[in-house]
C-alpha cells in the first residue's frame, strides 16, 4: 500500500471516530487569538506552555490583554482607536485564526453586543473559526470597601444563594449560557461557540483550602507560589493558574488529563481537579 493511500485511510478513520460535539483536534496545534484581562491571560499563557508539552508543536497564540473592564469584548470593540483594537483586527484580517477566545465579562444592558461585533468581524476572513468564552470567577473574595463590595459569602446571601459556588453556577447557566451563548448561536448558526469553565479552578481550590483538603501548604492570600489569591482583587496564585491551564488544555485540545504527565510542582492532584471540572461542564457548551 503506498504512502498516500495509507495517509488517506488514517484521515478517514480519524474523522469517523471523532465526536461531533468535541473540540477540533489536531496533532499539530491551532492558531489562536485570545483577548481578555488578568482573569483570562494567565490561562492563555499556561495553555501556550502546556500545549507544547502535550505535543501540539505548532500551537500558536496571540494574546491581547487589558486590565479589568477594559479587557471585555465590548470594551475592546468600542475603543476603536486603541492599539489593542487594531491588533485584534490585524490578526483577524490575516484569515488564519482557528480559535477566537474572549473573557465572559459583558455589558449588562446588551450582553451579546461585544461578542457579536467581534464574531461578525472575525467571520469575514475566518469563516471556519471556533469561538469560546472563558468563564471568569467573581472578584474580591474578601470584599472591597472602596467599591462597597461584600465578601463572597455575603455577596451570595444577598442574592439568595447558599454559597458563592451556587451563585457562580447560576451565573454560568442563566446568564452566560442562556443569555449570551444561546443567543450568539442563533445569530451565528454555522459557527461553533463553546465555553471554558475556568472559574471553577478558583472556586474549587478556594473551598479545598477552607476544608483542609489540599496536599500542599497553601495560604488563602500571599505569594503566587503558595497561595490561592495574590491580592484582595482575587488575582490567581500559581496553583489556580495551573489548574485553569489544564482546564483550557482539555477544553480546547481534548487532552486526556489523566494521561497527561505535565509536572505542576504541587502535591495536590491538579490534573484530577481539572478533570472533574471539565467532566462536570454542561456537554451542550463543550
Amino acid at each position: 500500500m503506498n504512502t498516500i493511500l495509507k495517509f488517506m485511510i488514517v484521515l478517514l478513520l480519524s474523522s469517523c471516530t471523532k465526536d461531533d460535539n468535541s473540540a477540533p483536534e489536531t496533532s499539530l496545534g491551532s492558531n489562536m487569538l485570545l483577548i481578555g484581562n488578568s482573569f483570562f491571560r494567565p490561562y492563555a499563557e499556561k495553555l501556550d506552555e502546556m500545549a507544547i508539552d502535550a505535543g501540539f508543536v505548532n500551537h500558536n497564540s496571540t494574546i491581547v490583554n487589558r486590565g479589568g473592564e477594559n479587557g471585555r469584548a465590548i470594551n475592546f470593540w468600542n475603543d476603536s482607536t486603541s492599539e489593542e483594537h487594531n491588533l485584534i483586527k490585524l490578526n483577524l484580517d490575516q484569515g488564519n485564526v482557528d480559535f477566537f477566545g474572549m473573557t465572559s465579562g459583558h455589558d449588562s444592558n446588551n450582553r451579546i453586543e461585544g461578542f457579536k461585533a467581534w464574531i461578525e468581524y472575525a467571520l469575514q476572513n475566518n469563516p471556519n473559526i471556533t469561538v469560546f468564552i472563558s468563564l471568569a470567577p467573581f472578584d474580591f473574595p474578601n470584599g472591597d470597601l472602596d467599591s462597597n463590595r461584600p465578601d463572597w459569602d455575603t455577596f451570595a446571601a444577598e442574592n439568595n444563594f447558599s454559597s458563592i459556588q451556587e451563585m457562580f453556577n447560576a451565573y454560568i447557566n442563566d446568564i452566560v449560557h442562556n443569555e449570551i451563548v444561546d443567543q450568539l448561536r442563533i445569530e451565528f448558526p454555522s459557527t461553533r461557540i463553546f465555553t471554558i469553565p475556568t472559574g471553577w479552578a478558583t472556586f474549587n481550590l478556594y473551598q479545598m483550602q477552607i476544608d483542609g483538603l489540599l496536599l500542599d501548604q497553601i495560604d488563602m492570600f500571599g505569594s503566587s507560589a503558595s497561595s490561592i489569591f495574590v491580592d484582595s482583587k482575587g488575582h490567581q496564585g500559581d496553583i489556580v493558574k495551573k489548574t485553569g491551564g489544564l482546564v483550557w488544555l482539555n477544553s480546547i485540545y481534548n487532552v486526556d488529563l489523566s494521561a497527561f504527565n505535565y509536572q505542576t510542582g504541587f502535591n495536590t492532584d491538579l490534573h484530577e481537579i481539572a478533570k472533574q471540572i471539565t467532566d462536570s461542564h454542561d456537554s451542550n457548551y463543550k
